[in-house]
């Protein structure tokens, strides 16, 4: 059995340095008592300034998640809000650091007053400590923790992998995004979600998922309280570099046991309209929301409701992205998808836990792991990166008839495959074609998911078809060599045999 004031010791930390929930789930705030939605609105005048030293800076944009307004020349601000919003968050310009709360997420937000019709609230930055045109970021989705076990097989393996990462990496401008399911439903576990992402020593940006929100409630305005008191905002921007960041709540609660579906809320859209404004377009936008989009999944399984597996009113976030180069990276399927449709690619991520913490792979094959983004002024590279597993680890390769559906071919399962990857195999040192793309099941996955009795911790597991399997015969197997060269030029090969 995992014991937690252990394992706390083991990593040289105090409970004190972490916000946990301790014997109330709505944690303070910044050492404020966080309020809940009031019954009757009043209006809010907020005065502030956004300043590094004592010195102003201008054109930063500030928000209640309603209207986004910039601070002046000396960096004051002004704004006119009510009782119904909970927070003034500052979108971090580009040049300065990112603050830390003591849960280790970011600290870009502060409470209203709810008693106050006046007051007064600012936001003091730091300048990064180099220039952070070009950055790093971590995407770890589903991490979905639900008892002491899955806790600590997140503790003492997909985090201290990261840990590695972020050393071998070495920039002083890493951050992290924890792309939503932190849990799985049991909101007390939020403390040791906590607790891994303290040891990274990096700060996180927290997107809300399904399995994070406060079910029971009566509607979908308080279904975010527990989150709210611990991470801030669910939905809000920053800046690194050449690239904007945004984070999404696509999660839309029904008000009935746990259900939802995935809906950005006109509030969102709205404020993203305002955010989008003060960026000037043909920049690479980046996007962050729990629920995807859309994946290949609806083509993949026609016959399948995707209410609750892709955003509804997607559209109408494509129409604000237009003109901006976006990314969308988002987890909640439990398998990895890339799509791209004009201007915008959709990162539909494999998860830290992978098979809900029942294996080594998630039930498309892709491993249990995390995305490494690394931005060079507004363009960006990414490579997925499996826990306990070397980087250059990025395809796997099945012996022929190992694949019950097509027995005569060597398959291989390329994760996070993208049309502008190129697979080949050789024989001999010569180049002998390039394996054909069939829509497939995982052979790994069916011998690990496949019926009633497996996998043993989560029996419903079943394996679930991809866009990214592969098939070839070759005529020799002698010195066979299977490449992969992704998008960027960077190859990766494996001898078969």
């Amino acid at each position: 059995m995992f014991k937690r004031r252990e394992f706390i010791k083991a990593l040289g930390l105090t409970s004190a340095g972490f916000l946990g929930l301790g014997d109330s789930v709505l944690a303070d705030i910044h050492g404020k008592p966080f309020q809940t939605l009031p019954t009757v609105f009043s209006p809010i005048r907020i005065r502030g300034r956004v300043h590094v030293g004592g010195q102003g800076v201008f054109r930063a944009a500030v928000s209640d998640g309603r209207t986004v307004v910039q601070t002046n020349s000396s960096g004051e601000f002004e704004l006119h809000t009510a009782t119904d919003r909970q927070f003034v968050f500052v979108s971090t310009p580009s040049g300065f650091d990112f603050k830390k709360q003591a849960n280790g997420s970011a600290d870009f937000f502060q409470l209203i007053d709810k008693t106050k019709a006046e007051q007064n609230i600012s936001f003091e930055l730091t300048r990064t400590v180099q220039s952070d045109e070009n950055h790093h970021f971590l995407l770890l989705s589903d991490t979905q923790i639900q008892n002491d076990y899955e806790a600590n097989l997140m503790l003492t393996v997909a985090f201290p992998d990261v840990q590695k990462t972020i050393k071998s990496i070495g920039d002083p401008n890493l951050f992290g995004i924890g792309c939503g399911d932190l849990v799985f439903d049991d909101l007390a576990l939020f403390k040791e979600y906590n607790q891994g992402v303290q040891s990274t020593g990096i700060p996180f940006f927290q997107v809300i998922g399904n399995h994070d929100m406060d079910f029971g409630v009566r509607s979908d305005a308080w279904s975010n309280q527990t989150f709210n008191s611990l991470f801030g905002p669910t939905y809000y921007s920053w800046n690194r570099g050449e690239i904007h960041y945004v984070v999404l709540d696509d999660v839309f609660y029904l008000g009935n046991t746990n259900k939802y579906i995935g809906y950005i809320s006109e509030e969102q859209l709205a404020w993203l309209e305002q955010d989008l404004k003060l960026v000037e377009k043909g920049k690479t936008v980046v996007v962050s929301l729990h629920i995807p989009s859309f994946t290949g999944a609806v083509n993949r399984y026609p016959q399948r409701d995707t209410l609750g597996g892709t955003v509804s009113n997607r559209e109408h976030l494509y129409k604000l992205l237009e003109g901006y180069n976006a990314h969308l990276l988002s987890g909640h399927t439990h398998f990895n998808d890339n799509m791209i449709s004009g201007n915008i690619y959709e990162h539909c991520h494999g998860t830290v836990c992978g098979a809900w913490w029942s294996g080594p792979i998630c039930f498309d094959g892709t491993p249990n792991g995390y995305a490494i983004y690394e931005a060079r002024g507004s363009e960006l590279k990414w490579k997925y990166k499996g826990s306990e597993t070397p980087l250059e680890e990025q395809f796997r390769v099945y012996a022929k008839g190992y694949h019950k559906d097509h027995p005569d071919h060597i398959s291989l399962n390329c994760w996070n495959y993208d049309p502008a990857w190129e697979l080949s195999w050789y024989e001999n040192g010569v180049k002998a074609g390039s394996p054909e793309k069939i829509v497939a099941l995982d052979p790994w996955s069916v011998e690990l998911h496949t019926g009633p009795e497996l996998p043993a911790r989560r029996q419903w597991v079943e394996p679930q078809l991809n866009d990214h399997m592969f098939f070839f015969a070759p005529k020799s197997t002698e010195n066979l060599v299977v490449e992969a060269k992704d998008r960027f030029g960077n190859v990766f090969t494996k001898k078969v045999g």
